[in-house]
């Protein structure tokens, strides 16, 4: 039988083989080389909470550099209200955090309260409150239902959707909208609440107050998601305040810092709630029903994805009773005082902020005499708040960004405004 004889070039690729093999693939440390990788995550990814895209430059399931791409709903809200009068720009505040229509309206309706001098009746204060506790809750249900999906679980989320739906009805009754409101506006609001509403809503805080110790069985306390959660995503005090992020991201990073707290607006001084912080670096924090300070998984470090969840949980509890003390204390008179017909902004400017579900919403408006701003500038929670996820993001697994992203809790319409 004759032999097989192989050209030289294929002599020498049958030689180096066995060298590709054992050598070549190896660098100086003895480490696999890998190959980095540019992975689009959305617009249109579920777990991105709107259409947010983010691109990964990753090294196999390490995350390397996370860049936020941002304007896929941009629609010159700023713009549109430096071309109409204040009491017009209202529904254009629903349409940012479109979860927190009523948190909105009332942080803009102060700004023109502020810079006018509008005079607004003590009823209407309490119902302005008392309405966006109720937002403030139902779009922490949000928060908390999308995250158990991001995470894998999809009870909470039926749970949530349950008790949000009781809010919308509430709202819907005041003023006849479920998402975008138009509620509160510069003097007052819209209209008076309707007959039997204070007895509705007392009825559905006896309901919902018991449901904390169910969203914690269900998630909370689940061993799955402590942890996909509980030491991932850690965000220093000095890293949050340095990076100006505010609301329950600023506070699960142990920073005892609320607006109505601090700096209170409206009638929020006359209000007895606690400010939780992140877990478990309070020792002061609330006991609400099924949510003891004591029972905190060992693994959750202050200011993990965890910490940031927690305070918003523990949040809906305390709005709940804000909502209790404030119909308890509910005044008679008028739901909106006397504006005129055109209300016309004095050459000054004017910058509020009070505290949105996702942190402090700012805006500033500067007149020049006539009925339509100069200009109108909005400080967002939720897009400062987002600009910390490349630091936090860098040198985590894949399969955490999906948990940052959710604990930070975006919405991408007031993002891009």
């Amino acid at each position: 039988m004759g032999s097989i004889s192989l050209s030289p070039s294929k002599e020498r690729v049958f030689e180096m083989q066995p060298d590709i093999l054992i050598d070549t693939d190896q660098d100086e440390q003895g480490d696999l080389p890998t190959e980095e990788m540019l992975i689009n995550m959305g617009p249109q990814h579920p777990a991105t909470h709107g259409v947010l895209r983010v691109v990964l430059r990753v090294d196999g399931e390490l995350v390397l550099e996370t860049v936020p791409h941002i304007g896929y709903l941009h629609r010159c809200a700023e713009k549109i209200g430096e071309n109409l009068q204040t009491y017009q720009f209202v529904p254009k505040t629903d349409r940012m955090d479109y979860l927190a229509g009523m948190n909105n309206n009332q942080t803009f309706a102060v700004a023109v309260e502020k810079l006018t001098g509008l005079e607004v009746p003590e009823r209407a204060i309490y119902i302005r409150v008392i309405v966006s506790e109720l937002n403030r809750i139902a779009s922490h249900l949000v928060s908390f239902g999308t995250y158990g999906l991001d995470i894998g679980a999809f009870t909470p989320f039926l749970y949530a959707f349950r008790e949000r739906e009781m809010i919308l009805d509430l709202l819907e009754a005041v003023c006849g909208a479920r998402l975008t409101y138009s509620y509160i506006t510069p003097g007052g609001v819209t209209q008076d609440l309707p007959e039997g509403f204070v007895e509705r809503c007392r009825e559905f805080l006896d309901y919902f107050e018991p449901k904390i110790a169910e969203y914690n069985d269900l998630l909370s306390y689940n061993y799955i998601f402590v942890k996909r959660t509980a030491g991932i995503g850690v965000i220093s005090a000095e890293d949050a305040l340095a990076w100006g992020l505010t609301g329950p991201c600023l506070r699960g990073s142990g920073v005892k810092w609320d607006l109505r707290k601090s700096t209170p607006y409206e009638n929020y001084d006359r209000f007895a709630f606690v400010v939780p912080i992140g877990l478990p670096a309070c020792s002061e924090m609330p006991v609400p029903t099924g949510f003891p300070p004591t029972v905190v998984p060992r693994e959750v470090v202050v200011g993990d994805c965890w910490s940031r969840y927690a305070v918003r949980i523990v949040e809906m509890y305390w709005s709940a009773q804000i909502v209790r003390q404030a119909l308890d204390q509910l005044p008679d008179g008028e739901h909106i005082g006397k504006v005129p017909k055109t209300l016309k902004l004095p050459a000054d400017e004017v910058y509020f902020e009070a505290e949105n579900p996702r942190g402090q919403l700012g805006f500033l408006i500067v007149g020049d005499g006539s009925a339509i701003p100069a200009r109108v500038r909005t400080r967002g929670p939720s897009f400062c708040n987002l600009s910390i996820l490349n630091h936090v993001c860098k040198n985590c697994l894949l399969a955490d960004v999906p948990a940052i992203i959710g604990s930070i809790d975006v919405v991408m319409g007031e993002v891009d405004r």
